[in-house]
């Protein structure tokens, strides 16, 4: 299946107060290896961008000022993105603010172009109710090094975010799992694990004469019979 990790960064929170789109990551993957092919693009988004949109990214206007508009590589995006399944931290955010963009152009919305979206945010909260589940957060439960992200960028997120999605749907990288086609491809399939006997230890004289006269002990607490006395009578029966 192909599979596009994809993000965004833009002015503010909303598309329907007008924010727009200011850069737009994505990688491809296929049978679940990242092939090498991405797309990254920086948008003039024709509009400010708010000052705690711009502390979170560190993309400012005047970076923009020589940058396309958003029609002007919208064709580009909809080739690299179509019939692929996208996977997304925090999908509707950015499926929001892409539809608003198609929207604008009159470009079909991203469920029609798209095979499919998987919400790696959802599943995280699936996977780890109550625990925190950012990006950052995901990283390091995670062992991925995220040393290079001091800025939120779609590129680098989208890179982190791969890893991240192969962990949540794989549970971890394993060995066993990326060996060869001519190898033992099949994961756990034709490999042959030896069935030992079950070994039962059996009590000696010396620790039944023990247990019993912790029983006794228990017998005299209760003044009378422990409950451990009906579990052991119907054995002693069988063996008369």
């Amino acid at each position: 299946m192909r599979q596009i990790i994809l993000d965004t960064e833009t002015t503010g929170l909303s598309p329907a107060e007008g924010h727009r789109i200011i850069e737009f990551a994505g990688l491809e993957m296929l049978n679940r290896k990242l092939t090498g092919r991405s797309l990254h693009l920086y948008m003039h988004p024709e509009r400010e961008i708010d000052p705690d949109a711009e502390r979170v990214h560190g993309i400012s206007l005047d970076f923009l000022a020589d940058k396309p508009k958003f029609r002007q590589v919208a064709e580009q995006i909809v080739d690299f993105i179509g019939d692929a399944e996208l996977i997304i931290h925090n999908a509707p955010f950015d499926v929001g603010f892409l539809n608003a963009e198609f929207e604008r152009l009159g470009i079909a919305p991203v469920k029609v172009l798209c095979a499919g979206v998987v919400d790696t945010l959802a599943m995280a909260r699936d996977t780890f109710p109550g625990k925190r589940n950012s990006l950052d957060a995901l990283c390091d439960r995670f062992e991925i090094d995220r040393s290079n992200r001091t800025l939120h960028g779609a590129l680098i997120d989208c890179e982190l975010l791969s890893e991240v999605y192969l962990a949540l749907t794989r549970g971890q990288e394993s060995l066993m799992m990326d060996l060869d086609d001519d190898g033992a491809s099949g994961g756990l399939v034709g490999l042959a694990f030896e069935k030992k006997p079950l070994v039962v230890l059996k009590a000696s004289e010396a620790e039944l004469a023990l247990h019993a006269d912790y029983l006794d002990a228990l017998d005299k607490a209760v003044k009378g019979a422990c409950l451990w006395r009906g579990y052991e009578a119907p054995a002693a029966e069988g063996g008369a």
